[in-house]
Parts: structure tokens; C-alpha cells; sequence
């Protein structure tokens, strides 16, 4: 018995990075697609005490730039203290998201 339309699938076995092991500017690009972080930024702007309203996610891109001090979140890659200030940021969000102990 002969098999015929079978062919070799290559599998990319590349290691997939964590969220945090990415340089600080691609963790920009992504957060605003994450619907808990543009909650987030809507309760830090003041337009809601409830977790259930959402900034759009051009907003959220907007809030990290200036909250960083950057006209593009690529200038996360060489600014030291845009980074710190990004980080710091990340912390906040990530414990008010409940991924970590609130910072004291």
C-alpha cells in the first residue's frame, strides 16, 4: 500500500520569550492590547472608578508615551529614564491587576 500527498511539516521549535524578558519598548507595543491594562489606564485618568470601562488602544499607547516622557515608544530602547519610569508604570499596573502584592 503506497501513501500518496504526505509531506514533512516543519515545526518551529524556537524558544517563545516571556512577556517580561522583552526589551521595554515591544512590552509597549503590546500593552495596549490588553484589555485589563486599558482599564487600567481609564481608572489613572481619572474616567472611571470602575473596572469595567476601557480606553481605546490608540489611547493606552498614548498614555505610556507621555506618562513616559517619549514621542515614540521606541525611545524606550535608549532612554534610561523613560525606561525606569515605564517600569515603574508596569509595576503599578501589575499590581493593580492583581498580578503581584501592591507595592508598599
Amino acid at each position: 500500500m503506497r501513501l500518496m500527498g504526505i509531506s514533512t511539516v516543519k515545526v518551529n521549535t524556537a524558544t517563545v520569550r516571556s512577556f517580561d524578558s522583552l526589551p521595554a519598548s515591544q512590552q509597549a507595543g503590546m500593552l495596549p492590547n490588553d484589555r485589563q491594562f486599558r482599564r487600567f489606564v481609564a481608572v489613572r485618568l481619572g474616567l472611571t472608578r470602575s473596572r469595567d470601562v476601557e480606553v481605546s488602544a490608540t489611547a493606552a499607547a498614548e498614555y505610556i508615551r507621555r506618562t513616559c516622557g517619549v514621542e515614540s515608544r521606541r525611545s524606550l530602547n535608549s532612554n534610561p529614564t523613560a525606561v525606569a519610569t515605564f517600569q515603574a508604570m508596569r509595576t503599578d499596573f501589575d499590581a493593580w491587576a492583581g498580578r503581584i502584592a501592591q507595592p508598599r
